[in-house]
């Protein structure tokens, strides 16, 4: 439960306080970049740290029940998106850090960074599809509708990568 909590604090503290950051032109991710990007990097591995811990605890207390497995799993490849987004930062641009170009190339590490945030985020997106069924089974309507429909937001909310 903390690990979007911390990654959205880290990473918004971060940005208001980086000269040149504007959330409009600029991806959380580029954070790790530049002389204070060692802290956005320790945020990656952290929340990464989080969503794997609470990936083998959801297995231990879903143990048996419809998606015990593959939920977990799930979760487990998101938790592990971003420890690769760690190793392999995103590349400068649109003027981050300062001095960057506008537009940017990418680079290798800026392609696996970006192939490691779209598996994670889909491996969210089935998750929450695959709790959906546990969620109901348990008596949680509410938090089984919201399962359906978040990968559908999440999806719809992703803009378009170059």
């Amino acid at each position: 439960m903390a690990a979007g909590p911390l990654f959205m604090t880290a990473g918004l503290a971060q940005g208001f306080g980086r000269e040149g950051f504007d959330f409009t032109q600029n991806a959380i991710s580029q954070l790790a970049l530049g002389e204070a990007g060692w802290i956005q990097t320790v945020n990656f591995v952290l929340t990464g740290i989080l969503l794997i811990v609470g990936a083998a605890g959801l297995r231990r207390t879903l143990c048996g029940d419809p998606g015990s497995t593959r939920g977990p799993v799930l979760i487990g490849v998101f938790g592990a998106s971003f420890w690769a987004a760690a190793v392999f930062p995103a590349d400068a641009g649109a003027g981050f850090p300062a001095g960057a170009p506008e537009v940017t190339v990418m680079s290798v590490h800026g392609t696996v960074h970006m192939a490691a945030g779209m598996i994670g985020y889909l491996a969210l997106c089935g998750a929450f599809l695959v709790m959906a069924r546990p969620l109901a089974a348990r008596g949680h309507r509410g938090w089984a509708i919201a399962s359906r429909f978040v990968p559908v937001a999440v999806l719809a909310g992703s803009p378009p990568q170059p």
